[in-house]
């Protein structure tokens, strides 16, 4: 299969995927089957589209010019959807809590279905791209957004588990505690990662251009979401913040997050603009 097929494939896997959950939940869980068969569904989309992944890389050395598939904006969103599933598929295996899909397997496949609207031929790298840092510093910074993204998600579950309480809608919930702690654990993993990509992209600028920080808008922008969630960290161990404080954090955090991801590339103009071919 071609890669744009593998990734077609995915996208309906993935949706089949969240379909069974969203029937897991409307059953009120009375039918763990549904559950499982879109946990099954979500691990053979993962591997789908693992190929995918796969095969853009080999094409690239097929035509020559052989680098990881992630420099531009179709590949970092190809990749993004690969790291929130398998995020969410360690979270599964972890704690247990299919509903969960519901709300995190929408991010996948629709990060995924974006990529129809992108520019998805395989380029030659600019010069600032040929460098060995390149895979380091995007699996890392990615995979930090993912459990960032998770974080997100239980962070929205917890405001409206507490706002709405012990109503009808907000039963099938996980109590408010375990929202608020799979929140923190996701940002206790999303936080070293985000801070080896920072690291691994520094000592790239100095190989591509000569100096560990330039205030470019992209770097600029990392540390401000790296500001934040350490702000998330510190109040969290420090204070002891919990709650809806921890929550509102977590979510401002990550809107900078996507802005850093990508509203620096579409409109502010800097050393990082290549990303948005």
């Amino acid at each position: 299969m071609t890669e744009s097929t593998l990734v077609g494939v995915t996208i309906l896997v993935y949706m089949g995927s969240w379909l069974f959950y969203l029937s897991h939940v409307i059953y009120r869980q009375r039918k763990k089957s549904l559950g499982t068969a879109g946990g099954v569904l979500a691990l053979f989309g993962l591997f789908v589209h693992t190929a995918a992944i796969a095969v853009r890389w080999v094409e690239s050395y097929r035509l020559g010019i052989g680098h990881a598939p992630f420099s531009n904006l179709y590949e970092s969103m190809v990749f993004f959807s690969w790291t929130i599933v398998i995020l969410f598929l360690f979270s599964l295996r972890t704690l247990k809590i299919r509903m969960l899909g519901v709300f995190i397997m929408p991010l996948g496949y629709l990060s995924l279905a974006s990529t129809s609207l992108m520019m998805s031929d395989i380029q030659p790298l600019i010069p600032a791209l040929q460098s060995n840092w390149l895979t380091s510093h995007v699996i890392t910074c990615f995979l930090g957004y993912a459990a960032f993204a998770v974080a997100f998600i239980a962070s929205l579950l917890y405001l409206v588990k507490s706002r709405k309480g012990k109503t009808a809608k907000a039963g099938a919930l996980p109590s408010a505690d375990f929202l608020d702690d799979l929140s923190y654990r996701m940002i206790m993993i999303g936080f070293p990662l985000m801070t080896l990509g920072i690291i691994t992209g520094s000592a790239w600028a100095h190989t591509a251009w000569g100096s560990y920080w330039s205030w470019d808008p992209k770097e600029t922008w990392s540390l401000i979401v790296w500001l934040i969630y350490a702000a998330y960290l510190h109040a969290r161990i420090a204070r002891g913040w919990r709650g809806k404080r921890a929550a509102w954090l977590s979510i401002i955090g990550f809107a900078a997050t996507i802005f850093c991801y990508l509203g620096v590339n579409l409109w502010l103009a800097g050393l990082h603009s290549y990303a948005t071919g």
